[in-house]
């Protein structure tokens, strides 16, 4: 006759607990006692397949199973629960699913264990059970409809697609570990407002409107039937059939609309004369372009200089320039000597690697402009070829140059040296480089109060200033929904700001990522993460953008917003590895709150992919230029754009103002004259002098030093040091509540690295310090 139980049940429609019997001794002695580990007792003997199988862990077939083998594999894997079935088979689980019920009789399951015949093991669709602790009985599964994560609600059970299309295109698949919660924590994790679940295994992120515009239908709910893998007690759709949940609390991310003139505006600046591989706003007015040199163009001299106040003239717009080295995929930042001569390093192969070369702006807009690039390897070049290195000015004033590889397609170049080389220095290894070869190529690099910031692949770090030890590692990057280890350096190409400074620079400083791609499958990122370096416990900030984009720019603005434009939806950067142009840009405006800070605004009508850029120009706009795919689908971009903020459209007055000191001392009361028009709050704004490549923008900082007026005087108090702002050139604007002024070119912390002196060789023009 059957035992006894003493049964209790939980409070929950889904959970029954069922303890151990009260005579199991007895029971035990009936059943020729297998040895048992301890906290371990039989259960009984349960239906099997009635609403499924009740332990959801097979393992292999075992023709000397043993009830002691079988619970002691079970344990071994972590399960709490073991169950035998006809004689060989033993399964595993945390609970009995699908609502397991106990035979009428212990006696049906009677067929002897196949390695002991003493023991008994289950019988047909009839399982021993045996458990560790109280065994919980789990309901027949079903759709998750309480007990979600954050707002999320059950809305049923749906087609996918005509036509084969999938509602939602980001997939997470998951053999053991796919559950409602999973799959709608990662999903609201990055902002999607919709999610489904499909073959047990899938989950999908996206939003509402892609349901109806993929043509999926209302479904039957016995057609999602396939239960959860990493949940058993739910169902996660069917086949073709996604159980699917919509997000009704708050909204996830609010993105702005603005229409005519506050949408900004694309406009042709002019006809150009090259491809530039990178841009960078001279302290004479002009804009300097390099491009590839041997390997581009065969009329090709590699560097032009543009003059946008003779644009009624193309011939006087333009004037050709020379390098003597291919700076395919080299660096550039402006040296803080008292002549704001640019430094180009490394290129593309051979001598080009180890190439530095220097340019002394001269001119003025429209003044004709004389001074060259100047190069000799043999007298200057670098410890280590380069191939997409970065450099940096550091707070004593030398260039950091970091990274990169050997040559075009060479091995990884993990390590940093400065220049001008101190005495007797060789190069720094860098063990983090090497490791993360080949997705860190141009990394981005800040001066932070701490020291030296690096973002490279999905890591950063903060580098001791003078050592360049690490002192400190930051959580790595959030990548996509579906690959967490998206990459945010080339060639997973996104791009990088600091965020604005503000007077009394107290708070940590900010830093801003956008858009990148995945390896292997190329699916360009649809974010931007942000954190502040060196607050305590950092972590990073995930803010869903307006659509995909790998291969982007972004600009920073004289108001403290920031221009993302460029890039594609789809791929990796590189010649003909992206698709899909993204014309759109974006602003991002810090100063809202997360997740409702981005507005999408004007179209552009030319692709801009790989080898493009974007710098801020002296008036506010944004100078667009390059793109080249050499994918035989896009064309090789000559036309240069700019973008006009709303700023500039707004019809409102621009002040002016005049300065006489542009060499400004640290902590310094620096006077300006202004000319203001009633539109607002006067602040003022320093903006770094730029080089953007690649995503890169070498030098960018945005600062708001404190400002006082009385008057048409306002005095402006210079930044306190070098670590909140880096010795150097920037462009300081005045602003008129959101309007700004054109930019007048000043200098700050001098030169003490005596870079003005350097390098001493008579072949180069030197402006002494």
């Amino acid at each position: 006759m059957a035992p006894s139980f003493v049964r209790a049940a939980f409070s929950s429609a889904l959970w029954l607990s069922l303890l151990v019997p009260s005579d199991a001794s007895a029971l035990l002695a009936q059943r020729a006692g297998p040895v048992l580990p301890s906290g371990w007792t039989y259960q009984g003997c349960y239906v099997d397949n009635l609403n499924g199988r009740i332990l959801g862990q097979r393992q292999a077939d075992n023709t000397a199973l043993t009830v002691e083998k079988c619970i002691a594999t079970c344990a071994g894997l972590g399960y709490s629960v073991a169950g035998m079935e006809y004689s060989s088979e033993c399964y595993c689980d945390n609970y009995l699913i699908n609502g397991g019920t106990q035979a009428s009789a212990d006696t049906q399951c009677s067929n002897t264990c196949s390695g002991n015949s003493a023991e008994q093991c289950g019988g047909a669709n009839r399982m021993s059970v045996y458990a560790k602790g109280a065994l919980v009985v789990r309901q027949a599964p079903g759709p998750q409809k309480t007990g979600l994560p954050g707002n999320w609600a059950y809305q049923g059970c749906i087609t996918e697609g005509t036509n084969n299309q999938k509602v939602w295109k980001y997939q997470i698949v998951s053999q053991n570990a796919n559950s409602p919660t999973t799959c709608l924590s990662a999903c609201q994790k990055f902002g999607y407002q919709a999610a489904g679940l499909e073959y047990g295994t899938e989950c999908y992120c996206g939003d509402d409107v892609d349901r109806a515009a993929a043509g999926s239908t209302a479904a039957p709910e016995g057609d999602c039937s396939n239960t959860c893998s990493g949940d058993s007690q739910y169902l996660c759709g069917g086949g073709n059939r996604l159980t699917w949940y919509l997000w009704k609390g708050a909204p996830l991310y609010v993105w702005n609309y603005p229409t005519g003139a506050a949408a900004g505006q694309y406009q042709l600046l002019i006809g150009g004369v090259c491809i530039p591989l990178l841009t960078t706003s001279g302290v004479n007015g002009k804009y300097t372009f390099v491009e590839k040199y041997g390997t581009g163009e065969p009329n090709s001299t590699g560097a032009y200089e543009l003059d946008v106040s003779q644009l009624g003239n193309p011939s006087l717009a333009w004037r050709t320039m020379h390098v003597k080295t291919d700076v395919f995929c080299s660096a550039s930042v402006t040296l803080p000597d008292k002549a704001g001569r640019q430094i180009n390093i490394g290129g593309w192969s051979g001598d080009s690697t180890f190439g530095i070369r220097l340019y002394w702006p001269d001119g003025s807009p429209g003044v004709a402009s004389t001074n060259d690039w100047q190069e000799n390897v043999s007298e200057l070049s670098l410890q280590k070829g380069r191939w997409y290195p970065s450099a940096m000015v550091m707070t004593n004033g030398s260039i950091l140059v970091i990274g990169g590889e050997t040559g075009s397609n060479g091995p990884p170049q993990p390590n940093l040296e400065i220049l001008p080389r101190p005495g007797g220095a060789g190069v720094v290894n860098l063990d983090w480089l090497q490791r993360t070869d080949p997705n860190n190529l141009y990394p981005f690099l800040a001066v932070v109060p701490s020291g030296i910031l690096v973002i490279y692949y999905n890591e950063a770090r903060i580098l001791d200033e003078n050592t360049f030890a690490t002192i400190k590692t930051l959580p790595n990057l959030p990548g996509g929904v579906t690959n967490p280890g998206a990459g945010r350096t080339y060639p997973l190409e996104g791009t990088t700001m600091l965020l604005p400074q503000y007077a009394p620079f107290s708070d940590p400083l900010g830093v801003l990522v956008c858009g990148g791609s995945t390896v292997g499958a190329g699916l360009a990122l649809d974010n931007c993460v942000s954190t502040q370096p060196e607050a305590a416990n950092p972590q990073w900030t995930i803010e869903r953008m307006p659509s995909q984009r790998v291969m982007p720019c972004m600009t920073a603005l004289p108001d403290g917003t920031y221009m993302i434009l460029n890039g594609a939806h789809q791929g990796v950067a590189g010649f003909g590895l992206a698709t899909d142009p993204n014309h759109n840009a974006v602003l991002y405006d810090p100063s809202k709150p997360v997740n409702q800070r981005m507005s999408v605004m004007a179209n552009t009508t030319i692709d801009r992919l790989y080898h493009s850029e974007a710098i801020l120009m002296q008036d506010g706009r944004v100078l667009v230029s390059g793109s080249d795919p050499q994918d035989n689908v896009h064309p090789e971009e000559y036309r240069v754009e700019v973008f006009v903020p709303p700023y500039l459209l707004s019809g409102k007055a621009r002040p002016s103002f005049t300065i006489a000191n542009k060499a400004w001392a640290y902590g310094a009361s620096i006077p300006i004259t202004v000319q203001l028009n009633g539109g607002g709050a006067t602040r003022v704004s320093m903006m770094g002098a730029e080089s953007s490549t690649h995503g890169n923008s070498m030098g960018q900082r945005t600062l708001f030093p404190a400002v006082s007026c009385a008057g048409n005087t306002c005095t402006i108090t210079a930044p306190p040091n070098p670590h909140v702002a880096p010795l150097g050139w920037y462009q300081l604007f005045l602003l008129d509540g959101p309007t700004p002024s054109a930019s007048t070119w000043i200098r700050l912390g001098g030169d003490p690295a005596n870079l003005g002196n350097w390098p001493p060789y008579p072949d180069f023009k030197k402006p002494g310090v």
